[in-house]
């Protein structure tokens, strides 16, 4: 899976530093840790999707061999806890607010998912409080549910008719009815995005700990950000951050689902302080099935108005959200308004017009996953211009370029909100197809037809919004050696920050990166901050460095002026050393740093990026049987300057893999009764190397104009190119056949019933 050098490339740096551990066994994960005399906890969950809760019966748990404690909702309540939180402030289209309601640690009265915790045991042993937990009763009432997002009834929430938790616009209607109103043509489709696993490779695991003496809690869990979760805990626990502690070691996967708070935590932590020990949870797999957030689950209609020449003139969205019983905390701002900022995409649109429904249902929340919304809006884009390609009798790929933005608009407003700073889409179209030898697929197509094959080829052209909050913060600690840290609220599950980060600071001082560190995870280390997700880490992130590395090159010189008896304003600053200019007279970044602490803060700011790229895959399917081999699958990618390709590289191989996955083989389904049918990896299909081809990957390196990085995310850019690219490509092989449509994953069995039904027809 090579990626080749692109044009205008910049490689300052190769190779990961973080690996050897791992690749040693040498990680540290939540799961690894054992502190003395902790007991471990298990959990009770919900068999029911949908139930009043009688009564809950522990007595005889209780008095079973080894346990400690037992909670449960009623416990918490008496405890003070709250209820987890959600980003707030999204209103209705009315002017109503977002209908939020009580989402407990544990259930109390009903339960509204299955898995949801009912109660905790702790014991002295993981048997025992298996043991204990079988040996809770819990008396239920059965209530009716809902799955399907469709459905309007029954409540789920007295406070939200219809289920209906957010309902707003976005865009501008008015514009769009009008300009639909005179379009020569309009085209319209259907896409359902199917509920996805996001199954990291790490389940979560906590160990929960009190400190009396310091009246301290500290919660060892994998994240994406120490401070943000420590936030999210003090909210559940009504205390302030500063009485919890916060440290994720070594993160096995994240993907969106870390990003938040879960039920089981403040549990944990509660219990800790009422025995005095340590507490231990570890889920299983099963476990992170039915309580792990899950992704997509939208169901979404677009109709594109153009003009008689094939000029694009108006978009509009009408859309259906499953978030699930409970709001996560970004649950419906993905859902809405990043889907939204990603409407325009790499196309001229004059009117754009949105409506999205975000809906609860008796299933596991919704959370960000890989993409978390831009994957879906440009999905529907995509298949909008095929769909007109194929009406309007028009070459898919003319229609494209005709329409596309040209690189001499930027900066370019577009009539959603957002406003793109750099791109160079056609470019990258076309070198997407030259890469692909979309020239010769027609003959490939015939060779296949002669073999018996429906062969597609899927364009899926892509831009997205990254970069979520704009701002991040980091900390350069100087040694008596001269060794620096740095220390934030990132939090690397992959990425390679140990990698990248010290080459930055270290490039800035003029140090050896061998000199520099990274230390992130503990939110010890820093007091502020936000962490990774949305794709921000080196854009936000890399702001960051930069200012913190100057900030300590200005602390520096006030302190060398100090100590060498001189004006601030004549010392100058070389590769650790500080000098008097035009003398000898100097000392060094490690002299200073012995003789008093030398820390410095700064806080780095990059706005919104617009990583964009074409992505080009190749399907044969067989008739006979349905089975699909992917052939080739090619991207080029503009992610801004390119800092380290090796780490690009993978994250490229990474994302592409879980959008081709939603594409032919991921879906989380559940019956009419709210169990999940695919609980397991003998009923969920991932990716595997065998489903996939060797990747052909490139970059086009655009350099982004609003951080002095010039870089623009790259985490998420491949699932976005993939799954458009790979859904085109099945639909572009089933065209002949007359099938205008297919649900997600395209499995065998799906594909070959279409197929047969086709052909009766």
């Amino acid at each position: 899976m090579a990626m080749n050098k692109p044009q205008n490339a910049s490689e300052p740096f190769r190779g990961r530093v973080e690996d050897d551990h791992l690749l040693r066994g040498q990680g540290r994960f939540s799961a690894d840790l054992d502190l003395p005399g902790q007991a471990h906890s298990a959990f009770l969950r919900s068999p029911h999707a949908h139930a009043e809760i009688v009564g809950v019966a522990v007595t005889a748990a209780a008095a079973m061999p080894g346990v400690r404690l037992i909670l449960t909702g009623a416990d918490l309540g008496a405890a003070g806890l709250r209820g987890l939180p959600c980003m707030p402030g999204q209103i209705n289209a009315d002017g109503a607010p977002l209908v939020v309601p009580e989402w407990p640690s544990l259930a109390v009265g009903r339960v509204r998912h299955v898995g949801q915790p009912v109660a905790m045991v702790v014991a002295d042993t993981p048997a025992a409080a298996l043991d204990a937990v079988e040996a809770i009763t819990v008396e239920y009432r059965e209530l009716p549910c809902v799955v399907d997002a469709a459905a309007k009834a029954p409540a789920i929430w007295p406070h939200a008719p219809d289920n209906v938790a957010l309902d707003p616009r976005a865009g501008d209607a008015a514009g769009a009815a009008k300009a639909f109103a005179g379009a020569a043509h309009v085209v319209t489709t259907e896409v359902v995005n199917q509920r996805l696993v996001v199954a990291p490779m790490e389940p979560r695991a906590v160990v929960a700990a009190y400190n009396a003496a310091d009246d301290m809690y500290v919660l060892h869990a994998g994240s994406q950000g120490v401070i943000a979760l420590r936030d999210q805990v003090a909210h559940v626990m009504s205390l302030p951050p500063d009485k919890i502690r916060v440290i994720s070691r070594d993160v096995g996967g994240c993907f969106g689902s870390k990003t938040h708070v879960y039920p089981e935590y403040a549990p944990l932590l509660v219990a800790s302080r009422r025995l005095g020990r340590p507490v231990k949870w570890v889920a299983t797999r099963a476990d992170t099935f039915v309580s792990d957030t899950q992704g997509r689950d939208a169901a979404l209609r677009g109709e594109l108005a153009l003009d008689a020449a094939g000029n694009f003139l108006a978009l509009r969205v009408d859309g259906v959200v499953n978030i699930g019983a409970y709001l996560s905390t970004h649950g419906t701002f993905i859902a809405t308004r990043v889907f939204q900022s990603c409407l325009a995409s790499i196309y001229r649109t004059p009117a754009i017009a949105a409506r999205i429904r975000c809906v609860y249902s008796n299933t596991v929340p919704i959370a960000p996953y890989r993409g978390a919304g831009r994957p879906e809006a440009n999905l529907l884009i995509e298949r909008l211009i095929d769909v007109a390609a194929r009406q309007l009798g028009r070459d898919r790929v003319e229609l494209r370029r005709q329409n596309v933005i040209p690189p001499t608009t930027f900066p370019y407003a577009t009539p959603i909100g957002v406003t793109y700073d750099s791109g160079e889409f056609a470019a990258l179209l076309d070198a997407a197809l030259a890469r692909a030898d979309y020239a010769g697929f027609a003959a490939r197509r015939d060779a296949a037809r002669s073999r018996g094959k429906l062969r597609g080829l899927g364009i899926g052209c892509y831009l997205e919004v990254a970069g979520g909050t704009p701002t991040e913060t980091a900390r350069l600690d100087v040694a008596a050696d001269g060794r620096v840290a740095i220390r934030s609220a990132l939090q690397s599950n992959g990425q390679g920050h140990g990698t990248v980060f010290p080459r930055l600071v270290a490039r800035a001082l003029g140090l050896d990166p061998a000199r520099v560190t990274m230390e992130e995870g503990d939110s010890a280390f820093i007091g502020s901050g936000v962490g990774s997700f949305a794709s921000r880490s080196l854009m936000v992130g890399g702001a960051a460095m930069a200012v913190v590395a100057k900030n300590l090159i200005d602390a520096g010189r006030q302190r060398a002026a100090d100590a060498l008896e001189a004006a601030p304003a004549d010392i100058e600053y070389a590769g650790g050393v500080f000098r008097v200019a035009g003398t000898d007279r100097a000392v060094t970044l490690a002299e200073l740093a012995a003789r008093s602490s030398l820390s410095v803060t700064g806080e780095g700011r990059a706005p919104t990026t617009f990583p964009n790229g074409c992505h080009i895959t190749e399907i044969e399917i067989d008739p006979a049987t349905g089975a699909v081999e992917i052939v080739s699958h090619v991207a080029i990618d503009d992610v801004g300057v390119c800092i380290d390709r090796t780490l690009v590289e993978g994250q490229m191989h990474g994302g592409i893999t879980q959008g081709l996955g939603q594409v032919f083989l991921e879906a989380a389904v559940y019956d009419g009764g709210g169990q999940l049918l695919t609980g397991s990896f003998m009923d969920y299909a991932l990716p595997r190397a065998d489903d996939l081809p060797l990747y052909d990957c490139a970059l086009r390196e655009v350099p982004c104009r609003t951080n002095a990085l010039g870089v623009k995310g790259a985490g998420e850019a491949g699932t976005t190119g993939a799954l458009c690219a790979g859904y085109n490509a099945v639909m572009d092989a089933l065209a002949p056949l007359g099938i205008a449509q297919v649900d997600m994953p395209a499995t065998p069995a799906r594909l070959w019933a279409l197929i047969a039904a086709a052909t009766r027809r």
